[in-house]
């Protein structure tokens, strides 16, 4: 029975809250390998950005304004150079000596101020050292926004646009340094993680139950599994026995691919992954387009033969007609009959094409009635290729699940050749985050294991 629940105080909820925010953080770079910081956009008719576009366009129109006058002034300007000199000095390591003393000799804004005041103040040579230092400093991803700025005649765009060039090459700094510290913030994400959980738990002593149900089911999905691949003379004893070696990275294995096949809408997400439900639905999502998509190819080169399996480019073209059509395929409004339909309408038109560039001859009516009936038919949940591509998926996942140590995935079962590509991107996916859940909650997988296997 579960253990009753006993009151939780507002005081001891933030308690455990704290440092949630920091957490989500360290657990997305961990679990997400593309993860990147990106430039923060505002929404385009929002009150921030006119402010922003307001006082961005008052600042550019007074350094405008201060280096037209007769002399010019160069204040503003002055202070820019200083802002770019900061900037230029932060991209350095600390080996970086020659670079620096360059920066600090070339942008000195003592003797710049200086030379402004005598009117010997060539801004224009500096803007060159300026830009020349980015190009050796800037990722080689930004050789072209470097050229660009070398065509900037004017000083006030030129100005803005090394800006954003520096911004640019703040992100690519950042992101490295992402990158650089993943494999330790791993382990102290983890620890953290784990920290967290067990002050939930000692709160919440039941925390555990869905946990248990749903490592429960695994474990006799795995011994079901086992005893209808026993010998027909083997007994029901025979079967325990089977059940009886169960081993606890098995069972993890399997419940997580429980997971891919979850009724989010209906059942409540075990505690353990329920920072990662949103992942793992996406997945879920990614891998269902992926099977109609796999079985719709499967259909059309069985129906082709052998004249359009190796044609190039054949099924990226027919990838990309399943893909547009079933976009929005887990909304409420999508109709996937209707969706089939089309796709059968496209598909044969293509087909037909593609053999007579080759010199085949095109299908008939009669076999373009067939092929759109199998794709149709693709609707069908109890449709027997949709089901064999369905269980080579789950065992190609399996597989990598056994196999996640190992630096290359196993090999793609048959029939998935046209979307191994999009499977294996998957796949790399879904073991990262399945590897690192693992790390963070192993003691209480193996405690609850403990109780499980035992028993049975």
């Amino acid at each position: 029975a579960a253990s009753p629940s006993r009151p939780v105080s507002i005081e001891e909820l933030m308690e455990t809250a704290k440092g949630v925010t920091n957490m989500a953080l360290a657990h997305e770079i961990v679990v997400n390998g593309d993860f990147q910081i990106k430039p923060a956009e505002l929404p385009e008719h929002s009150l921030e950005k006119k402010v922003r576009d307001i006082v961005h366009k008052a600042f550019w129109d007074c350094l405008e304004a201060q280096l037209k006058e007769d002399p010019p002034t160069y204040d503003h300007a002055i202070k820019l150079l200083g802002e770019i000199k900061e900037n230029l000095l932060s991209f350095l390591l600390p080996g970086h000596t020659r670079l620096r003393s360059q920066i600090t000799e070339v942008l000195d804004l003592d003797l710049i101020k200086q030379e402004a005041e005598n009117g010997a103040l060539d801004i224009s040579k500096l803007v060159e050292f300026v830009i020349g230092m980015m190009g050796t400093l800037c990722a080689p991803a930004r050789d072209e926004e470097i050229k660009k700025l070398k065509d900037i005649n004017e000083i006030v765009p030129l100005f803005r646009a090394i800006f954003s060039v520096l911004d640019l090459m703040k992100m690519d700094m950042a992101n490295f340094a992402v990158s650089s510290i993943r494999p330790k913030l791993m382990q102290q994400s983890a620890e953290y993680e784990r920290k967290k959980f067990q002050e939930f738990l000692e709160k919440q002593p039941n925390s555990l139950d869905l946990v248990t149900r749903w490592l429960q089911e695994a474990a006799d999905d795995l011994a079901n599994r086992r005893y209808k691949m026993l010998p027909p003379h083997c007994s029901a004893d025979g079967a325990t026995g089977g059940a009886s070696v169960l081993c606890s990275t098995a069972v993890q294995n399997q419940a997580y691919l429980k997971l891919l096949k979850w009724d989010h809408v209906n059942r409540p997400f075990p505690e353990v992954v329920l920072m990662d439900q949103a992942r793992f639905q996406e997945i879920q999502l990614e891998l269902e387009q992926l099977l109609l998509t796999g079985t719709v190819l499967l259909v059309v080169f069985s129906a082709a033969g052998s004249a359009l399996i190796d044609v190039p480019g054949f099924a990226e073209k027919i990838k990309t007609i399943v893909k547009v059509l079933l976009t929005g395929l887990h909304l409420p409004s999508f109709n996937l009959k209707e969706s089939l339909a089309t796709i059968g309408e496209k598909v044969c038109a293509e087909v037909n094409s593609c053999l007579s560039q080759h010199g085949f001859p095109p299908f008939s009516a009669e076999r373009e009635t067939v092929l759109k009936g199998q794709i149709q038919a693709v609707a069908n949940p109890d449709n027997t290729i949709c089901k064999l591509i369905d269980s080579r998926i789950q065992k190609f996942l399996e597989n990598c699940l056994a196999s996640s140590h190992q630096k290359s995935l196993p090999a793609i079962p048959g029939g998935l050749g046209p979307i191994q590509r999009e499977l294996e991107e998957i796949a790399v996916k879904y073991v990262r985050l399945v590897n690192y859940n693992k790390i963070v909650f192993s003691p209480y997988y193996d405690a609850v294991l403990g109780k499980i296997l035992t028993k049975e």
